[in-house]
């Protein structure tokens, strides 16, 4: 039986399959089980397309188009020709016995990946309603109660999929499940107070404070993440500040500083709104690394983190004493 959450329903009777609630509707890349890293415990991470962000390094670059892609693997490909034919709009070619895609000629639909078995072809990204995740989602529901874990919603960027974030958030609520949701910070506020009922812990990245710096690292302005802290600190939900520490980004003992005193500010401006008994607010280091570099051709697109070495552990240990020397409560990973 699947989940109700409207007082529309009647109680005692079956979920009604009409249910608008149940079948909003949105793009997911990934829905990954047993998630360790997502927040406490054992977790189930639905990852939603669409984000407003161009970090260079990003991590899940398939997740930053709002709308499906097709990924191209050649190393997979046997050019036995099968997508030439099923594809309408050309978009693939044999020239000399290899197989060409034609990124620019694709429009999406499908065909090339319905014919190829080898899945040299692939497509990122598939419509999916609430009730279908939801039905992905249940079954784990022992393994998130004895480890206390639970539901994350990351991308992408899920705070821009509003309605369909809030609903899944609200069905994991009925079933009284942890949330926990993954940004970015650049959101609209609304849309992102619009969750905070529904959620349990939320993790935001703080990647700089210079605002220059920022936008060259990211495409956009801090502006409105640091605002969105603000207001998030006064909300009293449990928060992690993150930073993903990015060799020629935000390395410095200076620069790590600089936001772990930000931070604290944010725990005394909780403190000063007569918060002090709510969520804890943390602070946690995320070293960058490299394991996405393989992504990018296969969406087409060029890995400008080449040439970024990951911090040693020697120097994330540095830089998380310097940021302790905030006096917060810093963690690294």
């Amino acid at each position: 039986m699947l989940p109700r959450c409207r007082d529309c329903c009647i109680v005692g009777d079956p979920f009604p399959p009409h249910c608008a609630a149940m079948n909003t509707t949105d793009i997911v890349f990934n829905i990954q089980r047993f998630s360790l890293h997502d927040g406490p415990g054992i977790r189930t991470t639905v990852f939603l397309k669409g984000c407003s962000m161009r970090c260079f390094w990003c991590h899940n670059p398939e997740g930053q188009h709002p709308e499906p892609e097709l990924r191209y693997f050649p190393e997979r490909c046997i050019a036995c020709g099968q997508c030439v034919i099923a594809c309408p709009n050309h978009a693939h070619e044999m020239h000399d016995g290899a197989h060409v895609f034609l990124r620019d000629n694709c429009e999406l639909s499908g065909k090339c990946v319905e014919t190829c078995y080898p899945r040299a072809l692939q497509m990122e990204g598939r419509m999916m309603t609430v009730g279908e995740v939801m039905e992905e989602i249940l079954p784990d529901k022992p393994f998130y109660e004895s480890s206390g874990g639970g539901v994350t919603l990351s991308g992408g960027e899920p705070v821009l999929s509003k309605e369909f974030a809030q609903e899944i958030l609200e069905q994991c609520k009925f079933h009284r499940l942890h949330t926990a949701i993954e940004t970015c910070g650049e959101v609209p506020w609304e849309s992102l107070d619009a969750l905070l009922p529904y959620t349990d812990l939320i993790m935001m990245d703080i990647k700089h404070l210079d605002e220059s710096k920022h936008h060259v690292a990211t495409g956009h302005s801090n502006d409105r993440i640091l605002s969105n802290a603000r207001r998030l600190a006064s909300s009293g939900k449990t928060i992690v500040f993150r930073t993903p520490v990015v060799p020629s980004v935000n390395d410095t003992e200076e620069e790590v500083m600089q936001i772990a005193t930000f931070v604290r500010e944010l725990i005394e401006l909780r403190k000063n709104a007569g918060q002090n008994g709510s969520g804890k607010i943390r602070y946690e280091l995320v070293a960058f690394h490299k394991l996405a570099a393989g992504k990018y051709p296969s969406l087409g697109l060029d890995y400008k983190a080449l040439d970024v070495e990951p911090p040693t552990t020697e120097r994330m240990t540095a830089l998380l004493e310097a940021a302790r020397r905030s006096g917060i409560d810093v963690s690294m990973r």
